[in-house]
């Protein structure tokens, strides 16, 4: 029986009976699909207690607009919650997560790039509610999508650079036949963008360098914000039909090298 957490305060109460005992945790922002279901059965094969959040952070959109537009589909993804077998769901409001609003935050230092850049105060958003989420649920182990590989990537480091004992267990891109990731944003994609929107990986892979695979996106008819190449992966973002889409891929070899 899944139990339901709408209060940051009855979870604590309830998380110290749970001591002792190994939890796994999967952080979401909902509109769940196939992708966030691998990571749940990941965390099952190695977790006695499995634990998911919903929660929609305000702190990591830039764009109100984006933030509005955010698929919520609280009801359907119960019932695949359900159908996983997740012992624990926690779904705080803003208050419990934020009760001295915005005041204290994680802020990363270097060079800003790729999704750092182009949205502006996304990762600390990221890094401030993953660190507020893993204090709640002190899991012994937290599982991401490589899809969202610098959150991926950032997330790891400030686990390591503050102590958490908490392993990051990173998990594989989950694509589409058509080898589309699977992302909340699909949903908003018409049926013929989302054909096309296939085309940003297919770019991804085929292209032999980042100035190239950016050409062969716009030619696509994209509207490409980055194609950079970071830690031995190629990333992008770009829209198509007004929705932005993020990717990355193992950097390809060039076989004229």
């Amino acid at each position: 029986m899944t139990r339901v957490w709408t209060s940051a305060a009855d979870w604590l109460a309830h998380r110290r009976a749970l001591e002792g005992r190994p939890i796994g945790f999967v952080p979401t922002m909902g509109a769940l699909h196939c992708g966030h279901a691998a990571l749940i059965e990941h965390c099952r094969r190695e977790n006695e207690i499995v634990v998911v959040s919903i929660f929609v952070n305000p702190t990591q959109f830039n764009d109100p607009n984006d933030l509005h537009r955010y698929p919520r589909t609280l009801e359907r993804d119960m019932e695949l919650l359900q159908k996983l077998g997740v012992d624990d769901v926690l779904v705080p409001p803003v208050s419990d997560l934020y009760p001295c609003g915005y005041r204290f935050r994680v802020e990363p230092t270097g060079a800003a790039l790729m999704e750092s850049a182009w949205r502006p105060g996304f990762l600390t958003g990221v890094l401030t509610v993953v660190l507020k989420l893993l204090g709640l649920v002190r899991p012994a182990r937290a599982y991401f999508g490589e899809k969202d590989y610098q959150q991926l990537h950032a997330v790891s480091d400030m686990v390591q650079e503050f102590f958490i004992p908490t392993e990051i267990v990173a998990c594989p891109t989950v694509r589409a036949y058509s080898g589309l990731a699977e992302s909340s944003r699909n949903a908003l994609l018409s049926p013929t963008d989302r054909d096309r929107a296939a085309l940003l990986h297919q770019a991804l892979i085929t292209g032999p360098s980042p100035a190239e695979t950016q050409a062969a996106l716009e030619a696509d008819g994209f509207n490409v914000d980055y194609v950079e190449e970071h830690w031995g992966r190629r990333f992008a973002a770009a829209s198509i039909g007004g929705v932005r889409l993020i990717d990355n891929v193992a950097i390809p070899e060039n076989p004229c090298s």
